[in-house]
């Protein structure tokens, strides 16, 4: 019997073909059936097309046999098979693919072709010592084999088979201590395998499965087999509107996903164009708990005409997303693809262009429909949001700052910037917000007192990537964000004219006070923001307390420092007692301003720089 070799470069071709295109060796199964269940696509198309009525797709069904004792397994179908010819040319050529051609030649009949590269059935080899391709063709009474143990060539022969169709027979490979072979010859890891990756599949696919039960009249057990269908066929993300409901939908989503609660919402999309793909994701009602974590994986299962491809394609959604969960599924992708090649994929960017507008457009419609239900939602997520406001230089502000929501000193409830600017007063110029642990204490931040006197709102950014988001936005509807806590507030009715009289009036008071605290701050000066307090901590530059304090938790951000400015209200007592001391040369004086300094940090939820100089500056005091 003469060898024949591949029409290709021998063993390094194929070689690079299975370690390159595959990364786990489990996949060889899904390539197989997804060869089947081409083949008996073309039987079931052939049949139609030459007016054969009664073509039953439960009659064309895909078998799996085990042989543990053998080490084989086998894949059978009912579809077209092959003739000598077509043995040799589309398995004797690596990356040969009849498929590709059958489609190309009917390109414009609806009918789906999985394999399109023509290198999946190579696959088996990486679990194969030996392949064995019995197949009679529907053209021919005669049968062949096909047979290969690897690069070294192939031959082919004449055998018996009755039934048009095709037999594709590996036997395992020994196991190593590197590779456990024999999984494949357990039928329920087979099982397993099928409903992973080829539960779509359009035919039955039967295997027998091996299970237990007791003996008649007896306590004893027997082993037996009763054949089962391991796939569902038909994918619920391409059922009608009206074969599925709500409850099926969260019974897929609560099996799938692993997760005991049922979605909080239901996303899906039908594209059809350039690229055509079917889209089925949920919005989890919890976030996971590994959610905020560098474990977690984020991505979509990415299916091409109902095969799996891919568990989690990271590449179709973008990070501020990472919390939706789904599948996706397009007849344009090849299921022969590597990851690093799907990455450049042109097809998939416009896939993943497309979801990530529905979710966008589909958050907007859930926050406008059902505000308490969004507002559960972004209880969970939103901080993921505010992320990507940040991330990426601010590059997909504009896409989410309408989806963003803060807690204000309007109410108990959230609010949308949008609905601050729509309460704005008419004289107001800045968004104003204010940053810190909870909003119960920035409600009572004495740099808030008189914005919150003149009738405006005050945001209240609780989370460490508030204050960071909101700087990367800078201005909505051309209004710009402006702390409380900044030097220049520019209220609509303050008197700057007043504060700058004091300031020149009382400057070596403050002067004096600036020597005292040395470099703990920038300044001392006289605040008009101050009503009921008499002392206040404000920053001037880019950096906010509530930025250091984020910033310096960091690795490598002990260095950064926000430049203090420690305001006095001159309308307060306390301040009156501090132009007494000063005048009268009164050493109490630093003792005054250690306290007061203290107070300040104290109020913004930090700790004294000095507790034995807080400790002395209060014994001082108690004992004057």
């Amino acid at each position: 019997m003469e060898k024949k070799q591949f029409q290709t470069e021998s063993k390094r071709v194929l070689d690079l073909m299975i370690n390159s295109i595959y990364t786990n060796r489990e996949i060889f199964l899904r390539e197989l059936i997804s060869n089947a269940s081409d083949a008996t696509d073309k039987r079931y198309y052939n049949a139609l097309s030459a007016g054969q009525s009664g073509v039953d797709r439960e009659a064309l069904a895909i078998e799996i046999k085990i042989d543990r004792e053998n080490r084989i397994l086998t894949i059978s179908d009912s579809g077209c098979g092959m003739t000598e010819e077509e043995l040799t040319e589309n398995l004797g050529v690596i990356a040969k693919s009849g498929s590709l051609q059958y489609k190309t030649e009917h390109a414009d009949e609806d009918m789906s072709i999985i394999g399109q590269f023509g290198v999946g059935f190579y696959a088996a080899f990486m679990v194969s010592s030996t392949v064995r391709v019995i197949t009679r063709s529907m053209t021919s009474d005669t049968a062949f084999c096909w047979e290969s143990s690897g690069a070294d060539g192939y031959t082919v022969t004449p055998c018996e088979k009755t039934e048009v169709g095709t037999d594709v027979v590996l036997v395992l490979k020994e196991d190593t201590e590197e590779e456990n072979y024999s999984e494949f010859l357990d039928s329920y890891r087979i099982s397993g395998l099928v409903k992973k990756y080829s539960d779509y599949i359009r035919y039955p696919i039967r295997m027998d499965l091996e299970k237990r039960r007791k003996k008649e009249d007896s306590d004893e057990y027997e082993t037996y087999y009763e054949t089962e269908t391991l796939n569902s066929m038909v994918p619920i993300w391409k059922r009608a509107k009206g074969e599925a409901d709500d409850a099926a939908f969260h019974a897929y989503y609560q099996e799938r996903f692993m997760d005991y609660t049922p979605p909080k919402r239901i996303i899906r999309t039908d594209a059809e164009g350039m690229v055509s793909y079917s889209a089925l994701m949920f919005l989890p009602s919890a976030a996971p708990m590994n959610y905020y974590t560098k474990d977690f994986e984020k991505g979509l299962a990415l299916y091409t005409n109902g095969v799996l491809i891919m568990e989690k394609c990271q590449e179709l959604l973008p990070d501020y997303f990472s919390f939706v969960r789904g599948i996706v599924d397009s007849q344009d992708l090849s299921l022969n693809i590597s990851r690093e090649t799907l990455q450049q994929d042109r097809r998939l960017k416009m896939i993943a262009s497309g979801i990530e507008k529905k979710i966008r457009t589909d958050l907007e419609d859930f926050l406008k429909n059902d505000r308490a239900g969004y507002e559960e939602f972004f209880a969970q997520f939103g901080l993921q949001l505010k992320y990507g406001i940040y991330m990426e230089f601010g590059a997909n502000k504009d896409k989410l700052k309408d989806l963003i929501l803060f807690r204000s000193s309007s109410g108990d409830g959230y609010t949308t910037l949008s609905e601050y600017v729509a309460r704005m007063r008419e004289s107001q110029k800045y968004i104003y917000f204010a940053s810190g642990q909870s909003a119960e204490k920035l409600a009572r931040l004495p740099q808030a007192e008189r914005v919150l006197d003149a009738g405006m709102e005050v945001l209240y950014c609780t989370e460490d990537i508030d204050e960071f988001a909101l700087k990367v936005l800078m201005s909505y509807d051309n209004h710009e964000f402006r702390s409380v806590s900044e030097e220049d507030l520019e209220l609509p009715d303050e008197k700057k004219g007043d504060t700058e009289e004091a300031t020149r009036e009382h400057q070596e008071l403050l002067d004096a006070m600036k020597e005292v605290l040395g470099d703990r701050v920038a300044r001392v000066g006289i605040s008009a923001r101050l009503k009921s307090h008499p002392v206040c901590l404000s920053t001037q530059g880019g950096i906010s307390l509530e930025m250091e304090r984020v910033l310096s938790a960091m690795p490598g951000g002990e260095g950064v420092h926000a430049e203090r400015v420690l305001e006095l209200n001159p309308s307060h007592p306390v301040f009156a007692k501090l132009v007494h001391l000063h005048a009268a040369g009164d050493e109490k004086l630093k003792s005054v301003t250690a306290l007061l300094h203290a107070q300040a940090l104290m109020m913004e939820g930090l700790l004294p720089d000095n507790m034995t100089e807080f400790s002395d500056a209060l014994q001082d005091l108690l004992t004057e």
